[in-house]
């Protein structure tokens, strides 16, 4: 009598909307159950949505800009009767505007706690487990931010830096242990980034990548161990082959008109 495997477990943050939801849709859609988190009421529904394709789903609304949050979360998963096979650590959030004189300290600090402080701190709670297996996949949404310093975004490219360079260098310190991390480096995509982060009339969010079209090309380039994968539009291929050209200074400057607002000069 055969045995059938158990189902893959994922766990993704940020899924109530955008990326995460449409990574977790992806998971979902290739046989794996869902552990799925974020802090708004949206994720009751998302959590909905990814039950109609058949999967198990379990959801827990936590602030994962909070240390406790984070603990809540990576206690709830640890305490699975189940290995987590893939770990997804999407969720962020942007601030714009001109750092000395346009943005607020309070949402600037809860945006590295968010971006940086809880990639880093989920990943340590759950890394551990995948190594001692032996196998797993983990998948850190950075972006093509990371590249290039950001004028009228001080504080989130800096944040996605570091994921970048963050989840590089895990990558290299695992290769040998059959765990693998992908990073995911979208350009500007079509979710509620822009809103959020007050850029709706930035040049930069005009022409939009779908969330399902970016989080696709993720999905796959994690099944498939990749180191990174830059997703969305050729415009972002070239935009991050030429991050490794174009001087800092330039690359600032160039960001700064593309995140300036309609009527700015």
């Amino acid at each position: 009598m055969s045995i059938t495997p158990p189902t893959p477990l994922a766990v993704v943050t940020g899924a109530s909307s955008g990326i995460g939801l449409e990574l977790a849709r992806q998971f979902a859609e290739h046989g794996f159950d869902l552990v799925v988190a974020a802090e708004d009421a949206e994720l009751t529904q998302a959590a909905r949505q990814l039950e109609r394709l058949g999967t198990h789903v379990e959801s827990v609304r936590v602030d994962l800009a909070s240390a406790d949050g984070v603990e809540e979360l990576a206690r709830f998963v640890l305490a699975r009767p189940r290995a987590v096979d893939a770990l997804a650590l999407n969720a962020g959030i942007g601030a714009g505007g001109k750092f000395a004189s346009e943005t607020e300290l309070d949402q600037e600090l809860r945006l590295i706690d968010l971006n940086v402080r809880s990639t880093v701190h989920l990943a340590k709670r759950i890394l551990p487990g995948m190594v001692e297996r032996g196998e797993g996949r983990v998948l850190i949404t950075s972006s093509i931010a990371s590249t290039a310093p950001g004028a009228h975004h001080a504080v989130y490219n800096a944040s996605k830096s570091f994921t970048q360079s963050f989840a590089e260098a895990i990558r290299e310190e695992l290769k040998d242990t059959g765990v693998t991390v992908t990073s995911l480096m979208p350009g500007p995509t079509d979710t509620e980034f822009f809103e959020r982060a007050d850029l709706e009339d930035a040049t930069m969010a005009a022409k939009r990548d779908p969330a399902d079209k970016v989080a696709r090309q993720g999905f796959e380039a994690m099944m498939k161990g990749e180191e990174k994968v830059v997703a969305g539009s050729l415009v972002n291929k070239v935009q991050a082959k030429a991050g490794a050209l174009v001087p800092d200074s330039l690359k600032a400057k160039v960001h700064g008109k593309l995140t300036q607002k309609d009527g700015e000069h």
